[in-house]
C-alpha cells in the first residue's frame, strides 16, 4: 500500500483523491491546505485522512510514501524545495512546474542526483482517445507533417484566492493551460520545436472582474504555431469562451498516408441534460487511398468519468505512478518533459506580446 500526502485540496486536489481511492494499492493518508474547510472536506473524501496544519506537519507524518502537489502554480517551486530539503520523497507535481523562467535552473540544481522518482502531471496524455491517437498516429499518417490541437472550452473556473486570474501567479494562459498541449506535441511528434509564433489576448473573459482593485490580465484565446526540428508543423487553437461546443479537444495529425483525429468532450457535469447523454469520445482515421473516414468510439469507464473532469486520464496517470512507486514501472513524464513544455509556453507568451517569432 502506497500512502500519499496531498498538498492542495481544491477542485483538482479532490480529483486526485477520488482517483487514488480507486487504486487497490494506494490511499491518501494525510492532506494539507491553508483553508481548513477545504482540508477537512478532502480528508473525509480520502476516507478519514489525517489533516496536517502545516506543510511541515504533513512532511513529518509517519505514514507517508509519496507527495502529490496540487497547489496554485506559483507555490510549486518553494514547496518542491521544502520537500527536497526536509524529507526527500517521490513526488507527483501538477503542471506547470514553475511560472518564472528564472526557476528553471533552480529546479535543475535542486533535483540533480535526486534519489526518488518525480512525475509531472500531464494528464492529457492519458485520455483514452488521445492515447489511441498517439499509439496509431505513425501508422495512420505515414509520418506526421501537420499536427493541430484545438481546445474550445469554458472560462477559467473560480479558484480560492482568485490566483488563476493573473499572469504573475499562473505563468500566463499559454503556460498554465497550454503546457499540456505543448507536451502532447512533443510526445506525438517525438521531436523538439525550434521556433514559436503566437497571437493571443484577453477578449471577453474576466474583463469586468476586480480583485483587491486589480483587473485580471489572463488571456482567453490565441493561436500558436510551432516549427519542429525534423520539419513538422504544429498549431494550437485555444478559445476559452466556447463552452457550447460538442467537443472540447480536437486533435488531428496528417501525413502522406492520411489523417487521424481524436475528438474529446468536456466534463460530463457541464453537458446540458436536455441534450441527453454526453457525447462519447471518437477517433477518426481518414486514409488518402482508399478514402475513409473510419470512425471509432473510444468510451471511457463511467466510474472514471465520475472521478474527475479529465476523461479518465487522472486515474491512468495515477495507476502508472503507483506502479513506479512499487518498483513496477518508470517515470513517463519527467522533470525535463515538464520544463520543456513550460519553455514553449513562455516563448509563446513572449511571441504574442512582441509580435515576433521566438527561436528556441
Amino acid at each position: 500500500m502506497v500512502n500519499y500526502g496531498l498538498i492542495g485540496c481544491g477542485m483538482m486536489g479532490c480529483e486526485h483523491i477520488l482517483n487514488i481511492n480507486l487504486l487497490p494499492q494506494g490511499r491518501v493518508s494525510v492532506v494539507y491546505d491553508p483553508v481548513p474547510e477545504q482540508a477537512q472536506k478532502a480528508a473525509t473524501m480520502a476516507q478519514d485522512a489525517h489533516v496536517a496544519e502545516t506543510l511541515e506537519d504533513l512532511l513529518a507524518f509517519e505514514q507517508l510514501d509519496a507527495v502529490i502537489i496540487v497547489s496554485p502554480n506559483y507555490l510549486h517551486v518553494p514547496q518542491l524545495r521544502q520537500i527536497v530539503e526536509t524529507r526527500p520523497l517521490p513526488i507527483l507535481c501538477e503542471k506547470p512546474l514553475y511560472t518564472n523562467p528564472a526557476d528553471a535552473p533552480v529546479l535543475d540544481a535542486l533535483f540533480e542526483g535526486y534519489p526518488h522518482p518525480v512525475w509531472v502531471a500531464m494528464e492529457y496524455r492519458y485520455m483514452p482517445p488521445v492515447a489511441a491517437l498517439i499509439a496509431q498516429a505513425e501508422q495512420a499518417t505515414g509520418g506526421i507533417k501537420m499536427l493541430t490541437i484545438r481546445e474550445h472550452r469554458f472560462p477559467f473556473l473560480p479558484k480560492i484566492g482568485d490566483w488563476n486570474r493573473f499572469n504573475a501567479k499562473t505563468g500566463g494562459t499559454l503556460v498554465e493551460k497550454c503546457c499540456h498541449f505543448f507536451d502532447l506535441m512533443r510526445l506525438i511528434l517525438q521531436d523538439e520545436p525550434v521556433r514559436v509564433m503566437a497571437s493571443a489576448g484577453q477578449s471577453l473573459n474576466h474583463i469586468d472582474e476586480r480583485y483587491d482593485g486589480h483587473a485580471p490580465d489572463i488571456w482567453d484565446n490565441g493561436y500558436v504555431i510551432l516549427d519542429f526540428a525534423k520539419g513538422a508543423r504544429a498549431m494550437l487553437e485555444l478559445c476559452m469562451f466556447a463552452e457550447g461546443s460538442k467537443w472540447q479537444e480536437e486533435i488531428s495529425a496528417v501525413g502522406p498516408k492520411g489523417k487521424i483525429e481524436a475528438l474529446v468532450p468536456g466534463p460530463g457535469r457541464f453537458w446540458p441534460k436536455l441534450l441527453g447523454d454526453p457525447p462519447v469520445p471518437q477517433m477518426i482515421i481518414s486514409p488518402r487511398a482508399p478514402k475513409g473516414p473510419y470512425v471509432s468510439e473510444i468510451p471511457v469507464d463511467q466510474t472514471l468519468l465520475e472521478a474527475g473532469d479529465h476523461n479518465g486520464s487522472t486515474f491512468y496517470q495515477h495507476q502508472r505512478f503507483n506502479a513506479v512507486l512499487r518498483g513496477e514501472g518508470e517515470v513517463e513524464v519527467t522533470l525535463s518533459d515538464g520544463a520543456k513544455a513550460i519553455a514553449i509556453g513562455l516563448a509563446a507568451q513572449r511571441s504574442a506580446q512582441s509580435g515576433q517569432a521566438v527561436n528556441l
